[in-house]
Parts: C-alpha cells; sequence; structure tokens
C-alpha cells in the first residue's frame, strides 16, 4: 500500500502542522502518495480509509488518540508521554499513531517518524516507540555582539542595526539555522546583548532612549515578531538577555549618567520598569534572561532590582495580556548570591529559572567539584529549573572541537554532579557569531562549520545515557556521511577525540584562568608559568575546574622536598597531553586517503588537528622548562649563581617550545584570520589588550625576546655575574609623590598614614606596618560598620589626574572588600590596578595585612562605589610617577625570577 493518510486535529497549532510536513516530506521521498483526512476518525470507523493511516496529535487533546486510550488499543509500554514526549505506534487496521505529550511532543513525535521513514525508505511493520528529553531546556546562546568595543560605549552596548548586525536580518539563514535546531531538538535560543530595549521598544515618556532611527526600529520589530513566530512553529522559545544596570548613550547623556550603574536609581528603575513592560507588551511570547551582576553590585542591589523593578516591569506588561503562561524569566547566578535573589522572586512569579556557568569560562573538566558544584546543587534544589551554561570556550577558539565522548561524560556530570536540568551553549567563536575565524572567503558559519559541536551537546541533554559503543557507530555514520565512507569517518573521529582532551588538560594545570581573559590557543609567557601569582590566578580553575593534582610550583615543591604526589600532576599532563596529540596526528593522516567528498572542510579540520598539536608541544615543553627553572628556584634559595646546571637543561626546552610555537605562527597565519573572538582590553593572558594581540604572529615576536632574555641572562650567570636587573629590582624604595584631592562624601575624613594610623573612623583598628612607599601619604577613612554593612559610596575630586591607591585586607571573609575580577566583571580592569602594587603593604593589628592597588584616574570629581565590605584608601598619588611593584613581606622580588625572562633594566 503506497497511499498514507495523516489525519491532523482540527485547529491543530503550527507545531503540530510543521510535524505533519516533516513527515509528509519523508513519506512522499519514500514514494507514498500523501493525503490529509477531511474527517474526524473514531475508534470504529477508522478502517474505512484505505490505506496505511497516522494519526497525529496531543495525547490529552485529540479525542481520537483518548479513544484509542480508553478502548485500549492503543496502550504504552513506558511511562504515558508528558510535555514534549512522544509514543509511536503502530496498530491493527494499518494505522500508526504520533501521541505527543503536547504539541511540542507530537512535533517532535512526527519527526522521530520522519526519520525512521527516511532510514528504512518504509513504514516499519512493527512500532512501539517512547521518548521523552532528559533536560527541560535545550538550545544555543546567540550574540548580538562584535570582537570590539564602540566608544565611548562599553563592552556589550551595540544598538541593533543592520550596519552592525546584518545577519540578523537574514531570514533564509535564520530558517536555515532553526530548522537545524529542531533537527536537535533545540527547544530555546537566547539572544544575548547588553542592552536590547533601545533598539526594540519606543517609550514616550524617555524619547531619548532611542539609539536606532525610525526606519531601524520598524525593522528591529518585524524581524523579532518573525523570529519569535518562527521559533515558536518549531516548538522553540525565543529568550532575549539583557545585563544590569546598563542605560542607552543618549539617555546617559542626557541625564549626566554613567552608562554602568552600580546600584538602583529611581529615575533608572522607573525607565527599566517601562522598558521592560513595553517589551512584554510588544513581544509576549519572548522570554527574558536577566543578568544582575557585572555592573550592578549584586550582593548589594540584586535583590532590590530583580524583585522591584525587572518583576514589576514584566507584571506591569501583563496586565492587559490574555497570556496562558508567564513569560518565562531566567537568573544568571553570575556574580551575585543568586539563592537570595531567587528566595524573595519565587513567591512572586511562577516562571522562574537560574543558571550558572559549567566549567567558568572555558571547556576543563567532566569532573567539577567544589564551591562551583556547590552552587549548582544549591540553585538545583530550589523552586525553579536550574540549567548549565557553557561559557565562552576560552582555551578551545579558534580551533574546531568535536569530541562526543567528552561532551557526553560533561553532560552526565551535569546531571549527576550538579543536578541541572538544562543547557544554554555558546558557539565556539562567541564574538564573532555567526562567523568562524578560519581564513576563507566567504567566511564560513559556525553553524556549518561547528556542527559536531552543537550536535553531541544537544544529542546528549536529550539522552545524556546513551550507550557509548553504539554511540561511537553514530558518530562514525555522520562523519562517514560527510566525508564518504566508514574508512574516513572512523579516523576522523579518532581524531576529534584524541584532540578534545589536549586543551582540557593543558589550562587545567597550567592556565591563569578559565576566563576569557587568557586566550589559551596563544601560549603562555614563561612568567606567567613559573611566577602566576604576578597575574591573579583564578583559584577556580584548579580547586573546581579541575580532578584534584598540583600546580606547577606545588609540584616542584614536594619534588624537591621528596613528598609525595597527589592527583593529576604537571607532569602526567604533559605525557597526556603529547600523546593525544600524536594520537589525533596519527588518525587525521589515515584519514586522508580514505576521505572521498568534502576534500576543502577535511582539509581544514587536518590543519585544525596540526595547529592543536602544536600549541600542545609548545605547551609541553614550556612546561618542562619550567619544571627546571623552579627547581633552581628551589634549591638556590636566593643564591642565583648556585645550580646552574637546573637553568642548563631547561633551555632545550624552552627552545623547543619556542620551535612549535614558530611553526604554529606559520600555519595560522594562512589558516586563521586571528585566535580570540573577544579583541578587547579585557584580554590579559598572554600578553594585554586583545587587539594588539589577536593572532600567533602577535605575540611570536615576544615569545622571542623572552627566550633571548633567559640566555642572555644564563651566559651572565655562567661567566659568575649577576644581572643588574637584580640590583635594579633591589635597589631602595622611593615614597609616592602626593597628589591634590578633596573628599565630600559626609563622615569620611583625611588622614596622614603611618605606623599606629587609625584606619577608619569608627573602630581602633590601627596600621602595624607601612610600606616605605606610603609612609606620609594622605589617606582617607570612613566607617568600618557602613562598609561592611552597605558599601561606602565616596565622593573623591581630583585637581589632577591621579591613581587612587585602595587597600583590600587579605582574607575571603565576606565583611571584607574584594578585588574586582575580570572573570567577574569585564570592566574590572578599566582602569588598571587590578594586580597589586604593594602586597602586604600594610600590615593591621589582629587583623589580615592588606594589598595596595593602584587605580588611575583623570582630574575631575569621581564617585567611587566600590562594593560592600571594608577596605582602605592608602593615599591619593600622581599619575605619572612609575609605581615598582613588590611584596613588601617578601624575599624581595627579585625571587620571583621574572628578571630571568623579562628586560626590565639595561643589563
Amino acid at each position: 500500500m503506497n497511499n498514507v493518510t495523516i489525519a491532523v486535529p482540527a485547529g491543530a497549532s503550527p507545531r503540530v502542522r510543521v510535524g505533519a510536513g516533516l513527515l509528509e516530506r519523508a513519506l512522499r521521498n519514500a514514494g507514498f502518495d500523501v493525503a490529509y483526512a477531511e474527517e474526524h476518525w473514531s475508534v470504529s470507523d477508522y478502517r474505512r480509509t484505505e490505506g496505511v493511516k497516522i494519526a497525529i496529535g496531543d495525547r490529552a487533546a485529540t479525542p481520537f488518540l483518548r479513544e484509542l486510550e480508553e478502548n485500549e488499543v492503543l496502550l504504552y509500554h513506558t511511562d504515558p508521554p508528558e510535555g514534549e514526549g512522544f509514543y509511536l505506534a503502530s496498530l491493527p487496521g494499518s494505522l500508526y499513531v504520533v501521541a505527543g505529550g503536547g504539541d511540542t511532543g507530537v512535533l517532535y513525535g512526527c519527526q522521530e517518524l520522519a526519520s525512521l521513514v527516511a532510514e528504512r525508505g518504509e513504514l516499519p511493520d512493527e512500532l512501539a516507540y517512547g521518548d521523552a528529553p532528559a533536560m527541560k531546556l535545550r538550545g544555543p546562546a546567540i550574540p548580538l555582539q562584535l570582537t570590539k568595543v564602540e566608544p565611548p560605549r562599553r563592552t556589550y552596548e551595540y544598538p541593533i542595526t543592520p550596519s552592525r548586525f546584518p545577519w540578523f536580518y537574514d531570514k533564509p539563514l535564520w530558517i536555515d539555522h532553526l530548522d537545524r535546531l529542531l533537527e536537535y531538538r533545540c527547544n530555546v535560543i537566547y539572544i544575548w546583548t547588553g542592552h536590547p530595549f533601545s533598539s526594540l521598544v519606543r517609550l514616550k515618556e524617555y524619547p531619548e532612549a532611542m539609539e536606532v532611527t525610525e526606519d531601524e526600529f520598524r525593522l528591529n520589530v518585524e524581524t523579532f515578531r518573525w523570529l519569535a513566530e518562527e521559533c515558536d512553529r518549531r516548538g522553540i522559545w525565543l529568550v532575549l538577555k539583557f545585563y544590569n544596570i546598563h542605560i542607552p548613550l543618549p539617555f546617559a547623556e542626557k541625564h549626566g549618567l554613567d552608562l554602568h550603574q552600580p546600584k538602583p536609581l529611581p529615575l533608572t528603575s522607573d525607565y527599566y520598569i517601562r522598558s521592560i513592560a513595553e517589551f512584554i507588551r510588544t513581544f509576549p511570547n519572548v522570554g527574558l534572561m536577566v543578568c544582575l551582576g557585572e555592573a550592578l553590585q549584586g550582593a548589594l542591589y540584586g535583590v532590590e532590582w530583580f524583585n522591584e523593578t525587572i518583576l514589576e516591569g514584566v507584571m506591569e506588561g501583563l496586565k492587559d495580556l490574555d497570556v496562558k503562561e508567564l513569560p518565562p524569566i531566567i537568573v544568571r547566578a553570575h556574580a551575585i548570591p543568586a539563592e537570595k535573589v531567587m528566595e524573595a522572586a519565587i513567591p512572586k512569579y511562577a516562571n522562574l529559572f537560574t543558571e550558572a556557568k559549567y566549567n567558568g569560562e572555558s571547556l576543563t573538566t567532566y569532573t567539577p567539584r567544589g564551591r562551583w558544584q556547590d552552587i549548582h546543587r544549591h540553585l538545583a534544589s530550589l523552586h525553579s529549573v536550574h540549567l548549565f551554561n557553557v561559557h565562552i570556550l576560552a582555551n578551545l577558539e579558534p580551533f574546531r572541537y568535536g569530541s562526543p565522548s567528552f561532551i557526553q561524560k560533561c553532560v552526565q556530570a551535569a546531571k549527576y554532579r550538579l543536578h541541572v536540568n538544562g543547557i544554554h551553549l555558546y558557539p565556539l567563536f562567541y564574538w564573532d557569531w555567526p562567523y568562524a575565524p578560519d581564513r576563507a572567503e566567504p567566511r564560513l558559519l559556525q553553524m556549518e562549520r561547528d556542527w559536531i559541536w552543537f550536535a553531541a551537546w544537544f544529542r546528549y541533554a536529550w539522552n545524556p545515557d546513551l550507550d557509548p559503543k553504539a554511540e561511537r557507530e553514530y558518530w562514525i555514520g555522520k562523519l562517514a556521511e560527510r566525508y564518504g565512507n566508514r574508512e574516513a569517518g572512523e579516523a576522523i573521529l579518532d581524531a576529534y577525540e584524541a584532540s578534545g582532551e589536549c586543551a582540557p588538560k593543558l589550562l587545567r594545570r597550567f592556565g591563569i584562568t578559565e576566563g576569557n581573559r587568557q586566550t589559551m590557543s596563544l601560549g603562555m609567557t614563561m612568567s606567567q608559568l613559573t611566577n602566576p601569582a604576578r597575574y591573579r590566578p583564578w583559584a577556580e580553575l584548579w580547586e573546581c575546574q579541575a580532578p584534584q593534582g598540583e600546580r606547577l610550583d606545588v609540584y616542584v615543591e614536594r619534588e624537591t622536598s621528596g613528598q609525595p604526589h597527589i592527583g593529576e600532576t604537571p607532569v602526567d599532563i604533559i605525557e597526556n597531553a603529547e600523546r593525544h596529540a600524536a594520537k589525533a596526528e596519527r588518525a587525521i593522516h589515515k584519514a586522508r586517503r580514505h576521505v572521498s567528498r568534502d576534500r576543502e572542510e577535511f582539509e581544514r579540520l587536518s590543519t585544525d588537528i596540526e595547529a592543536i598539536a602544536l600549541m600542545t608541544r609548545a605547551y609541553t615543553h614550556k612546561a618542562r622548562a619550567a619544571i627546571e627553572i623552579l627547581t633552581y628556584k628551589a634549591l638556590a634559595r636566593g643564591d642565583y649563581l648556585t645550580h646552574l646546571d637546573r637553568l642548563e637543561a631547561a633551555a632545550p626546552s624552552f627552545r623547543e617550545s619556542l620551535e612549535q610555537y614558530r611553526l604554529l605562527a606559520a600555519l595560522t597565519e594562512r589558516t586563521y584570520l586571528f585566535a580570540n573572538s573577544m579583541q578587547t582590553p579585557q584580554r590579559k593572558v598572554p600578553f594585554p589588550n586583545g587587539e594588539t594581540f589577536r593572532h600567533w604572529k602577535d605575540c611570536l615576536p615576544l615569545y622571542e625576546e623572552e627566550f633571548a632574555v633567559f640566555l642572555r641572562r644564563l651566559d651572565a650567570l655562567r661567566s659568575g655575574k649577576l644581572p643588574e636587573t637584580v640590583a635594579f629590582l633591589s635597589r631602595p624604595t622611593e615614597r609616592y609623590a602626593q597628589a591634590a584631592f578633596a573628599v565630600h562624601t559626609p563622615g569620611a575624613e583625611t588622614y596622614e598614614l603611618r605606623v599606629q594610623s587609625k584606619l577608619f573612623t569608627d573602630n581602633e583598628m590601627l596600621a602595624s606596618n607601612v610600606a616605605e612607599e606610603l609612609v606620609g601619604l594622605t589617606g582617607i577613612r570612613f566607617s568600618c560598620d557602613e562598609a561592611i554593612r552597605d558599601g561606602v559610596h565616596l565622593d573623591i575630586e581630583l585637581k589632577e589626574p591621579a591613581r587612587i591607591l585602595v587597600g583590600y585586607f587579605n582574607s575571603a571573609d565576606p565583611q571584607w572588600l574584594k578585588v574586582p575580577s575580570l572573570e567577574e566583571n569585564t570592566h574590572a580592569d578599566d582602569r588598571g590596578g587590578l594586580s597589586p602594587v604593594l602586597k602586604n603593604g600594610i600590615g593591621v593589628f589582629f587583623q589580615p595585612s592588606v594589598n595596595v592597588h593602584a587605580f588611575l584616574y583623570e582630574a575631575g570629581r569621581h564617585k567611587l562605589v566600590l562594593g560592600q565590605g571594608a577596605y582602605v584608601i592608602a593615599g591619593v598619588v600622581k599619575a605619572d610617577q612609575p609605581l615598582r611593584a613588590r611584596d613588601v613581606a617578601g624575599a624581595g622580588s627579585a625571587d620571583d625570577l621574572d628578571w630571568l625572562f623579562e628586560d626590565r633594566s639595561a643589563d
């Protein structure tokens, strides 16, 4: 029988009709004649329709399916389908049913049956199959972001216009993208931007808030409505993400406000309430995703802002709307205590979600642990759905990544270790979406280039517990379809799997951070390997986003003192990463002789595997050299003319690392436009400023100089001469030069900083030691209790450009202010000063010591809102004087050994 009749319920939703269309196309391609039923079937008369019959529908809302169940003609051997679940069955009388738990379940059921027909060329004779997703939300982040900042706007701030984002208005591109996401059974898209309301809503109360022209505004609204409708047809929830408190540039200029506000103001609250309400009225089926951290001091104001502004705006917008369910609101657990926000919000709003990063802003392990694991578990225990966010991927960009087994274990860890129930997936080259970084004309699209990245994450978000052996065959089949035959598919999968281990392992043992201030593929300096404290390493990298193990310094300390090693060591990683890289190279070379299709993309993949191998060896050889150098430091103990044999042993590995990097730079010069998708000053490692150092060829001269300096220093030490740099670093300190300023904060006062100086106005906390550079400076003191309870807002007028010296107590206790972090705030280093200029610069009786940081400010009046917690203003000094960094309590900065690699003064 080649006739098939599909019965679609009367008044079927667009999702159900899309499912019917998928099924119809598959049947026609298999040679069936397809018609649609014009009558309602019943259990007693459906046999009157000749040929094969297929009934589709929501089992709870379709009378025919209910009747089949009631008469026990349709029985389930699994749980009855609910929500996005479905059940396929062949029944007597040539009847097939697609029973969905809801409209999206019907869509997915039709999709599954269509896939079976396409695979077999016919309808299965016997069919009884049920399926449902393991995770409630599954989808990608789509950024409306650019690689560079547009001054005077700041990071994330890009009005939505055709000139900035031509792809956003490209409907055929969206259709291809959405169809691919339906294929992966995604049910959400997260559109990411800084402040979208100034491009999507018009407020009569604030006409100055619009950042686009009238024509652009109309186009934006039309495009966004169309996108929401197309998403809905495919069972996809459209969610718009924004940052707090960001305000439009013309609005900020009119009202004399900074673009990013740290605390709520009546004006900004009113603007946001009206903006959100109008957005809800205009796009009632679109959800919102809220980032309360970064600009907004979430610890102080997150609960207030979310409940009294954001939720107020949503509820205001819903007043006159007849909606079946509340728009979803997702709260990011980024730089805020999200649990406090949720505890206050859940009683007020029923459709709340939370989201937190998986491995920070990288991919490092499928065994996350420690504090971050606890945060996930706690958020997952609240009465809402908790998502995990695979974020930025700063250690994977710009190369292809496609290790399905690693990804599957990550999703399993998310489910079983973190207890999450949804995925929020970033593309591999986030800031330059939709384009891939390959040097190709026309530009490659990430959705095409990185198909396996998206397919694997979403496959396992649907079901993370698929059998690994069967999965290997599945992925071999997918790759064989692309590259021509099974032999090619199997070898390419082996290359993907092996290369996929390299970057995660390298970063978690040697990196500075799991955040996007480090572009891992560009390498690391020897100073960053041997003296990471100088670069403010992010401890969560190895305490949460890595298995138990040792950093380089700990490994050397234990090795030289004869202590046993615990967990994963640097030597383990060196050996493992090199083995993975070599295996990947062998596999991709084996694949080459079998590839018979898409040869051009295969060659790009092949050069990626080669680049990853070169990058790996550049790291491993440098790490070997770092171990020898740290051993020299441990044995010499300040007598730098001894134990030179360890420096001699370091030289060959150091040289080989550089040679591998030279090959990497040459390869990538012909294959890649750049390494990092975010090309802004927030990129710090290996070298500051992601625009200046965005390609391997930009970094190579600095690595060449680093090795040349090392050889010169080694020659000097061989001759029995200490480099003059060591003496330079040990020279007497000079006092900082005072800058002119005035304080306008009520209750704050100035004082002269010396030993025994009182540091706060309301207690007897006294300085026990003051670095020579600081003695005699005019500091500012205020209420310690107020700083701890509410945060102190300082109003300072500078008569000239200056550096404000802020002292942070060396303690994680909550009463002390925390140093701003690029991991949590992209603008944390806008004024410099993230690294302390004087470690342990102030001692305090019976309290932790104080690290002094220097933040640069222009002349004029400034309001410092640094956050909640006590801190010290040690002084205000002239901006043009050099500030030599040192550890006041340490053995002297010469002991960091950076003089071995850096030309700090003339030799």
